[in-house]
């Protein structure tokens, strides 16, 4: 059998599925007891089953392989229908705390979407449906006795578990804070949306059928780009608010850790104070970081000693003229770290202070780490108030 290429469209979004799952595995992993990490993976499965099976060349696979034809069909309408009962009860699982109430509540749309596919597989062993079609089942077989039935039944489950979801996202949309949640479910209703779409397209040339019309191109070319556009973003709806911050912490905490980079870089030639243990660089970004800002205030309390506070204070009258306060804070500090890098260096001896040092020097400067690092950035405007500074030390001693 020749298919043509009109599966095509369906591998992107299943690919993207499965990676969302495939990353999602890992935390499912460590926190399989979480109440919404395994609602979520199991969605995120059911999501990329749904796709795999309605991919067309994949039908055929299912008759061929089961030797029914149109196996396919119940088949990918039971994934779709507990997709529905799935989405329906992540939605309460988020909206309402846990209490007897919800639970009986979740546990009742399962029991009916679990009769939905009992009565799926009932209608579809009762229909004659003897000839396999790929494309156009819901059309071919619309006047056909339980074929009809079964058609029906899952496009008004679907409908309705749509138009409930939508409901409930509608009512619960102005009350949330969270950005990461209402992104989340903006992206449901949409997704919602596009399944009402698709549903009142299919129904459409079913009831056209019936009344001896052929308008088979609103089911079979109109509604499936609805269909994927459905499940694609109703399940990163519900990736949205989990993954969301996830992300957002991590960016945030890689962004930190570069930017502390100069600062550790200058400090690493300090040798620590006890061995520390080894984080790769596959290690988490959190942990990394908190290892490197270890380091940097390991090091700088090792360097207090040869902190000079005299060139800190020109160091920052400088900056502060010139750029605001935590500028001239991280200025000032980059300034006295160097030198005390370059004083350590030379004497080859820590634990000897530079005269007149104030032993509280070391930990102002640590409470700056992010700005001397930033300055360290900044080469040109450091080094520029550097030579200023010393340039009128040397010239006051003359």
């Amino acid at each position: 059998m020749n298919l043509p290429d009109i599966h095509i469209p369906y591998t992107v979004p299943t690919v993207l599925l499965a990676t969302a799952l495939a990353f999602k595995t890992p935390t499912l992993a460590r926190a399989w007891r979480d109440p919404d990490v395994r609602p979520t993976a199991f969605l995120l499965g059911l999501a990329t089953a749904v796709f795999v099976s309605v991919t067309p060349v994949n039908i055929h696979r299912i008759n061929e392989l089961t030797g029914i034809p149109n196996f396919a069909a119940p088949w990918g309408y039971s994934l779709l229908t507990v997709f529905c009962a799935t989405c329906l009860t992540m939605i309460m699982r988020w909206r309402e705390e846990p209490s007897d109430r919800r639970r009986r509540r979740m546990r009742l749309v399962y029991w009916i979407y679990s009769g939905i596919v009992l009565a799926l597989w009932g209608t579809f062993s009762l229909a004659d449906v003897p000839e396999e079609r790929i494309y156009d089942l819901d059309t071919y077989y619309a006047g056909t006795p339980w074929a009809r039935e079964h058609i029906l039944l899952y496009l008004i489950a679907h409908m309705v578990s749509a138009l409930v979801a939508a409901y409930m996202i509608w009512r619960w949309l102005t009350q949330v804070e969270s950005r990461w949640l209402k992104a989340g479910l903006v992206s449901l209703q949409v997704g919602y949306a596009f399944g009402l779409v698709f549903d009142v397209a299919k129904l459409t040339a079913v009831a056209a059928r019936w009344l001896d019309t052929d308008w088979d191109f609103l089911s079979t070319k109109v509604a499936p780009p609805f269909a994927l556009l459905d499940a694609v973003l109703v399940a990163i709806g519900f990736i949205i608010p989990q993954a969301g911050p996830y992300l957002q912490d991590r960016i945030r905490d890689g962004a930190h850790y570069r930017q502390l980079h100069p600062l550790w870089r200058s400090l690493r030639s300090l040798a620590p104070a006890a061995a520390q243990a080894r984080v790769g660089r596959w290690a988490p970004i959190a942990l990394r970081l908190l290892q490197r800002q270890q380091r940097i205030h390991d090091a700088l309390l090792r360097l207090a000693p040869h902190l000079d506070s005299s060139l800190y204070q020109r160091a920052y009258d400088a900056a502060r003229a010139q750029y605001g306060e935590e500028a001239a804070r991280g200025i000032a500090g980059a300034i006295a770290t160097r030198a005390a890098v370059a004083s350590q260096e030379a004497t080859g001896d820590a634990s000897r202070p530079v005269s007149g040092q104030p032993a509280e020097i070391g930990t102002y400067v640590a409470d700056h780490i992010d700005s001397i690092s930033r300055a360290m950035r900044r080469a040109r405007a450091t080094e520029g108030i550097r030579r200023r500074v010393t340039t009128r030390e040397s010239a006051s001693h003359v």
